[in-house]
């Protein structure tokens, strides 16, 4: 196997683990979209967020994607009034997650389309290998 091939296929591996990744984080969020406290000023559900790095392997030479941190959103909570919620303060408010369905589902299409773009690229790569093994026993 070329080692151009075979990098194309580590390097779309670790943008699929790191887009993985994002898609698990993206679900939390969007599963806890409505997760309240159950006592007045305990705070609900907060939104993660995460980054990605890249990373130098020094052995190959190549670059690769990884997550870096995943971190809590300090965005403020929304408020809604319910005051016969068991979390509602004595104002009769209750405080809900920062969690935006809207938000979510762009991160989760952007991460859906990089996840299969990686995919392809493995795709491809072991197409363009089976091709070559092809024309080798020719």
């Amino acid at each position: 196997m070329s080692m151009d091939l075979a990098a194309s296929m580590d390097i779309a591996s670790s943008g699929m683990r790191a887009q993985g990744t994002r898609l698990r984080i993206v679900s939390e969020n969007i599963a806890n979209s409505n997760t309240v406290g159950s006592r007045p000023g305990e705070d609900p559900y907060r939104r993660k967020t995460m980054t990605f790095k890249n990373v130098l392997d020094n052995e190959s030479g190549n670059r690769f994607v990884r997550v870096d941190r995943i971190y809590p959103d300090k965005s403020d909570f929304k408020i809604e009034y319910d005051p016969t919620h068991p979390a509602a303060n004595k104002d009769g408010y209750v405080k809900k997650p920062n969690v935006n369905s809207l938000i979510e589902m762009a991160d989760l299409r952007e991460a859906q389309r990089s996840y299969e773009a990686n995919l392809n690229v493995i795709e491809m790569s072991k197409a363009m290998i089976a091709r070559t093994v092809e024309l080798l026993r020719s």
